[in-house]
């Protein structure tokens, strides 16, 4: 049997201003596809369906298009809430959609959602326990979960796990091994405190654990424990991600296989560095698709007016700009001042100061003396 998991697709979200929405229409194109040729039995979408609580319309149209397109394939669909999804919202007509072979996870209220396929080694049974918190497992179960880690083993406790059998695992969780957690990045919610931190020796009984919630792709702890990642890029910190979904092969119990199959984006998320001029040249910028989105940081010292401005003639997704050259490596090496060592310093040596900052080069006589005169005449005013 062969499972096709993805997760974390964000449908909706805006990265710095960006609509991401056509750039996912095209890599869930891409999913369909690889599900189709890789002739998928299911899919296993491990959570946060959409970037907000409340999706907008074209997300949820969006999404509603994907699951159209595989139920026309004939392929069951497993999907469970993240952290970003209204889980009410996701289990809408879930009852409904079972008979298109479409499973959903948004509520837990004490039960797990399972289903069982089968192949020619026998029953695989699939178990989706959607995003949970320690507050929603003591109200389903009347139990006195402290921690993640409790609220995981009361779920897995209840859920009906036949060891002679093969069992699937869909979750959305923030899982370590022996303490040492998972490659994070900007545009995942960052643990506080390891409190949510859940071991994945909890996992022992499946044969393959399908995580969602962790952007970058990985195994935790052994092969068959995955975060897929997401299957776009979502900030700067993820460039040099190779974006995958996993093709998991079951075969008889204990043989399971996974081979990532990579992601290609309709534009590509990376960082540009250079004086203006060399990054505007056509040398350069042939070096790769000027449409990717960009964070350009300029290294040209003198002021340039307009300087995204010129760049989007270029480049038009440029999503950040940053300068760096003496000013800013003065800024960040002096700081700001405190108040009491600005009241301990005069006035024209703060003034000489800034300008120098603003302009790499000191004040000549003439405008020395001008300040002088300013800061004079201002002197004179105030008494």
């Amino acid at each position: 049997m062969r499972l096709l998991h993805c997760s974390d697709l964000h449908i909706g979200k805006r990265v710095n201003g960006f609509s991401m929405l056509e750039d996912q229409r095209h890599i869930l194109a891409q999913i369909l596809a690889v599900a189709v040729r890789e002739a998928a039995d299911a899919i296993l979408i491990a959570g946060d369906i959409y970037d907000k609580t409340i999706p907008s319309a074209e997300a949820v149209e969006l999404f509603d298009w994907f699951l159209t397109r595989l139920t026309e394939q004939g392929k069951p669909v497993f999907f469970l809430s993240g952290n970003h999804d209204s889980p009410e919202r996701l289990d809408y007509a879930s009852r409904i959609l079972q008979n298109q072979q479409v499973y959903i996870a948004g509520s837990y209220h004490g039960t797990a959602l399972t289903h069982t396929l089968s192949d020619e080694y026998g029953p695989v049974h699939v178990h989706l326990v959607p995003f949970l918190k320690p507050g929603i497992v003591n109200g389903a179960l009347q139990t006195h979960c402290e921690s993640y880690q409790e609220a995981m083993e009361e779920v897995l406790r209840e859920l009906p796990v036949r060891p002679d059998e093969r069992n699937i695992l869909v979750a959305h969780q923030f899982i370590t091994a022996g303490g040492v957690s998972p490659e994070q990045s900007d545009s995942e919610l960052i643990s506080l405190g390891g409190v949510d931190q859940i071991d994945v020796s909890v996992f022992d009984g499946f044969d393959y654990v399908a995580l969602g919630h962790i952007h970058g792709p990985q195994r935790i702890g052994r092969d068959t424990v995955r975060y897929s990642g997401s299957p776009l890029k979502y900030s700067f910190s993820e460039c040099r991600h190779q974006k995958s979904v996993c093709l998991v092969e079951l075969r008889e119990k204990g043989i399971v296989s996974v081979r990532l199959i990579p992601m290609h984006p309709l534009r590509d998320m990376r960082k540009i560095r250079g004086r203006l001029e060399e990054l505007l040249s056509e040398e350069v910028a042939a070096l790769a698709d000027r449409n990717d989105y960009l964070h350009v940081t300029l290294t040209d010292e003198d002021t340039i007016l307009d300087a995204i401005g010129k760049l989007r003639r270029v480049y038009p997704n440029v999503m950040q700009l940053e300068f760096e050259n003496k000013r800013s490596q003065d800024s960040e090496e002096y700081g700001f001042f405190t108040q009491e060592a600005v009241e301990e310093r005069s006035m024209d040596s703060l003034f000489s100061e800034f300008y120098q900052n603003q302009n790499n080069r000191p004040m000549d006589e003439a405008q020395k003396q001008f300040l002088e005169q300013c800061i004079r005449q201002i002197g004179e005013v105030e008494r």
